[in-house]
């Protein structure tokens, strides 16, 4: 049985992927910081409830220690994340961003996934086939940002797309240190989630579907990797 957490899984991209590796068989924690949302979801989902902000080291700390008193882990999926945005909904401009809010979207975009790595690298390591899925953004990539043919070209926001080219930057050199384990950043797509006020183009069930394909790789898997639902993106 394969064991897997996926954080920021009370709703969303987060739920509907533990949704999807619930049925594909795996044992499922839902990680989520509001612990009511989070143990109606696991119960909702048929999955396991682990209270989780991965904005805070005692959290993860206690989850780690959680998971490895029920068996340890298998799978890491990073999905929590936030962007910002204004009262009405509207993207930060350049002019409106701040240092202090920036840090705010690096501090669980980054930050976060930093420590979920620290915590629970060890633990996956036991694992025979230890998978981490990183959830980036096809925003994170310069090229599109700066290509007036790409949609990305339009998108003002500094701070999101700056945090996933973070993450794309972790996911290659954590890769690199830990090659025993599958670790890859994947972008879900433009999806409707609250996230985005849900003015995405695809579904939950679309988007989730590159996380769970990704959680499921074996030890001959790919490493060091960024997919979308089409295959790899080229770094």
């Amino acid at each position: 049985m394969t064991t897997t957490l996926v954080t920021g899984a009370n709703k969303g991209l987060g739920f509907e992927t533990a949704r999807q590796l619930v049925a594909a068989g795996h044992t499922v924690y839902v990680g989520a910081r509001d612990t009511q949302r989070g143990r109606d979801a696991a119960e909702q989902l048929g999955a396991r409830f682990v209270q989780l902000d991965v904005t805070d080291d005692d959290s993860v700390t206690t989850a780690a220690r959680a998971l490895h008193a029920d068996g340890g882990l298998d799978v890491l999926v990073n999905n929590a994340g936030i962007e910002p945005r204004t009262t009405d909904g509207g993207f930060v401009s350049p002019g409106e961003l701040t240092a202090d809010s920036m840090r705010d979207v690096f501090e669980t975009n980054v930050f976060g996934q930093v420590r979920m790595l620290h915590a629970l690298l060890p633990l996956l390591q036991r694992s025979a086939a230890p998978v981490v899925v990183n959830v980036s953004s096809g925003t994170s990539l310069m090229r599109e940002l700066v290509n007036p043919d790409s949609p990305a070209h339009f998108y003002p926001d500094i701070a999101y797309p700056s945090s996933k080219a973070a993450v794309n930057m972790l996911t290659v050199q954590y890769s690199k240190a830990y090659p025993g384990v599958r670790i890859n950043a994947v972008d879900p797509g433009f999806t409707a989630t609250d996230l985005n006020h849900h003015a995405g183009t695809q579904t939950v069930e679309q988007g989730a579907s590159i996380l769970v394909r990704m959680a499921q790789i074996g030890p001959d898997g790919p490493t060091g990797g960024f997919f979308d639902a089409n295959g790899r993106i080229p770094w």
